[in-house]
């Protein structure tokens, strides 16, 4: 099987410092590991519509801005059996070894509500300072999810961690 993913690096800006959210995936193979919200996109599912689906049914949260949607360009209109969309996500990965194939894309986005206590197999919700983030993901880096390293690790590099 090979996978696309949509994942959401949700940002605030709480008493001068910028907060991400992130939870523990509850699924048996993921040992509790944090990650950020986001996950498979269905059959025809854009981007951005898989990206609002999964950060309400994982956080309760509501996407309202993604940074990059505003370069995003679309076919429709042009011929009805077949569309496409092209916008710039915060970043992308692939997977290049392991037991699942994958490819993702990374958006920044801002999101309203109140996040739950346990959402679609996850727990553990909650908004975290970059810089504790950071300091948590230098102690051990294996306590986050396998996809999401590599995501967590460039964003606070873009930052300047």
């Amino acid at each position: 099987m090979f996978y696309v993913n949509s994942r959401a690096i949700i940002e605030r800006i709480n008493n001068e410092a910028i907060e991400v959210v992130i939870q523990r995936r509850t699924k048996i193979d993921s040992s509790f590991q944090f990650e950020l919200p986001g996950g498979r996109i269905e059959p025809f599912e854009s981007l951005i519509q898989a990206l609002v689906r999964e950060v309400k049914e994982e956080t309760g949260l509501d996407v309202y801005e993604i940074e990059g949607t505003e370069t995003r360009i679309d076919t429709t209109g042009i011929n009805p059996e077949f569309e496409v969309e092209c916008l710039r996500p915060f970043a992308a990965y692939q997977t290049i070894k392991g037991p699942i194939d994958s490819v993702g894309y990374y958006f920044r986005c801002k999101a309203s509500g109140d996040l739950l206590e346990a959402g679609d197999e996850t727990i553990d919700i909650q908004w975290i300072d970059i810089k504790k983030l950071n300091k948590l993901f230098m102690e051990n880096p294996l306590d986050f999810s396998d996809v999401d390293r590599a995501g967590i690790k460039y964003y606070l590099n873009h930052h300047g961690f």
